[in-house]
């Protein structure tokens, strides 16, 4: 099981450097080609040279792996490719299903439960949901916003308010919602945890208790993630890691 998660791992992370790594293509069309001819590879690329590649066909061959799930994550990393914006919370949406979901149905038949495919993929967007709450500063200067706008004018937010690091009330109930909606779907992917063996249930238990946490610390710092990142110490990630330790043993 685990050369094979290693296998999909390395290959999601390619996909990634493609789009922000330090190596990468020099402008957003160029990082889209470098995705087009990765995907390719993945699907035409029986006795491919990239070793990323190779494996995680090998992995899919061995565990029959859903890999076209992975055309989806594909048409993600492609969004990233230059500036982002979500104008609907639909437009989001089908961007988690891409760069989180669809790892997750991946992830499902690898880990031996395949029954548990949609509580795993809600679990990835639980995480990838987490990240985009946490990072809303980070993601801005990098020319992107996943929040969606439909949102923004809803709860009265606009872009000059994060520029400024100004966390209205709009902009903390716009980030009150996007928590519970976060926590909803942890919940639903408890199953996930549930459903695999116990050689692999500690882990996932541990990043969903740390990921817990920093849901938890947003709303301490009152939704304000601008002008702090909601992100844990290493010994209060560490502390949760241990909890979360002893209630799976």
């Amino acid at each position: 099981m685990r050369p094979a998660v290693h296998a999909l791992y390395a290959f999601v992370r390619q996909a990634d450097e493609l789009v922000d790594g330090p190596g990468r293509p020099p402008d957003p069309a160029a990082r889209r080609e470098a995705l087009d001819n990765l995907e390719s590879e993945l699907f035409e690329g029986r006795g491919s040279s990239n070793p990323a590649v190779a494996a995680l066909i090998d992995a899919a061959a061995r565990h029959d792996l859903p890999l076209e799930e992975l055309r989806a994550y594909m048409d993600s990393m492609r969004v990233d490719c230059g500036p982002v914006r979500m104008a609907t919370r639909d437009d989001l949406d089908v961007y988690m299903n891409g760069s989180a979901a669809a790892v997750g149905r991946v992830m499902a038949p690898l880990l031996g439960a395949p029954a548990a495919t949609e509580s795993f993929a809600r679990l990835g967007v639980a995480f990838q949901l987490t990240n985009f709450i946490r990072d809303v500063r980070e993601d801005w200067e990098l020319d992107r916003m996943y929040l969606a706008r439909e949102d923004f004018a809803r709860w009265g937010v606009c872009d000059e308010e994060i520029l400024r690091r100004e966390a209205t009330a709009g902009f903390r109930s716009l980030m009150a919602e996007e928590v519970g909606r976060a926590r909803e779907l942890f919940a639903d992917g408890a199953a996930a945890v549930a459903s695999v063996g116990p050689g692999v249930r500690p882990g996932m238990q541990m990043a969903r208790a740390v990921y817990l946490r920093v849901l938890d610390r947003v709303e301490r710092l009152e939704y304000d993630v601008l002008a702090r990142r909601a992100a844990l110490s290493p010994w209060e990630a560490s502390r949760v890691m241990l909890g979360s330790l002893r209630a799976t043993a």
